[in-house]
């Protein structure tokens, strides 16, 4: 088939979850013989990635208007050339997803979790997002959802079924420790959190409760986000020595991280699926995560929930358990993420999902099986 693939920053994956989806699920899609393009805001050397092919087309560098900017002029790219299933990601880009449909294009739309709470956005841009839930609904052949919990709003709020397929994650831990060296930290001797840097993903509440906390222990805060210069700084006013913040990490050392810390600390509120919770599960992480529904869908029995208020004394818990209940819940986290969220068996549910869209068959017939 031919595929395309609207709505990100693009790949190689430099930024947040929707690019390393797009990364992993279009790379393995060309490895089974699909023709897959891939719409990119940032220029590259080469026109191909891993087999994929990179249309590079030009944005508005805007808060507000980036991703809209992006994908009006990539989608009037993509009705000169002819495909055979186009997937939008971001609900912000629903409105786009009728004019392939009118052109005989059909379309999947993955929505991701319910973007107008962040608190990044105002009143006009929330007003968006919310008419975008609603098109969600209506302009695209098929909605698709990254969590239960996301797939229950639609239904509950609009009436509207969709297509449940989550992001997946790799398996297994890698050896080197490269990027831990670059930091400063020593292999199981450190806590991470690997976030975008916005409000609703409370990296700077982590920071701030981590500093309360008489541990020799570090911190590790990984991320970064565009257009957000003042929280950014306030997350970097500390002095304490145990807590690093090196930016954005991707590949190799990303997955270093993951693979040797202590435990994983995830404290997002908003979205569906997070990419970084499954990953850090799938390399056999203690996990403690923030106990919103959407989180608790992915962590399952095998991580330890916190509220808000509660993170020091859960941190101060686990930082005392024994090493076999340690390693009791971190092989239940691969465990887990091997029978739900392999990146093989998300590809092949996108496949299916592609191939009856092609085929104008019912697309909601795709089954993830969550259980």
């Amino acid at each position: 088939m031919r595929i395309a693939l609207l709505g990100t920053r693009g790949i190689p994956a430099a930024y947040g979850g929707y690019e390393t989806f797009a990364e992993e699920l279009c790379t393995r899609l060309v490895e089974r013989g699909h023709s897959v393009t891939v719409y990119c805001r940032q220029k590259h050397a080469a026109r191909q990635y891993r087999g994929v092919s990179l249309q590079w087309l030009p944005t508005i560098r805007n808060k507000f208007l980036d991703t809209l900017a992006h994908s009006a002029i990539s989608t009037a790219h993509l009705l000169f050339h002819r495909h055979d299933a186009v997937l939008y990601c971001n609900a912000a880009n629903a409105v786009f997803t009728l004019l392939p449909r009118l052109a005989r294009m059909p379309v999947a739309l993955n929505v991701d979790g319910i973007e107008r709470f962040r608190k990044k956005w105002n009143r006009p841009a929330r007003g968006w997002y919310h008419l975008s839930e609603f098109l969600a609904t209506r302009f695209p052949t098929v909605m698709v959802t990254d969590a239960r919990q996301i797939a229950a709003y639609y239904q509950r709020q609009y009436r509207a079924d969709s297509v449940c397929i989550p992001y997946g994650a790799p398996v297994g831990q890698i050896p080197s420790t490269g990027a831990l060296g670059e930091i400063g930290v020593e292999p199981g001797n450190y806590w991470l959190y690997v976030t975008r840097f916005e409000p609703e993903n409370n990296p700077l509440l982590v920071r701030q409760v981590y500093e309360t906390i008489e541990s020799p222990r570090h911190l590790v805060l990984v991320g970064d986000a565009p257009y957000a210069a003042e929280y950014i700084a306030a997350i970097r006013d500390t002095r304490d020595p145990r807590i690093h913040l090196p930016g954005s990490i991707y590949g190799k050392g990303y997955h270093e991280l993951q693979s040797h810390c202590y435990g994983y600390i995830h404290a997002t509120e908003v979205g569906g699926t997070h990419p970084a919770l499954i990953e850090a599960m799938g390399k056999g992480s203690l996990v403690l995560y923030l106990n919103t529904p959407e989180n608790a869908e992915v962590a399952g029995d095998t991580g330890i929930p916190f509220e808000k208020d509660t993170l020091a004394d859960v941190i101060r818990f686990a930082s005392r358990m024994s090493e076999s209940e340690r390693d009791r819940l971190r092989a239940a986290a691969r465990r887990r993420v091997e029978r739900l969220y392999s990146w093989e068996a998300i590809t092949t549910l996108y496949e299916e999902l592609f191939e009856k869209l092609q085929r104008r068959q019912n697309p909601l017939t795709v089954q993830w099986n969550s259980r």
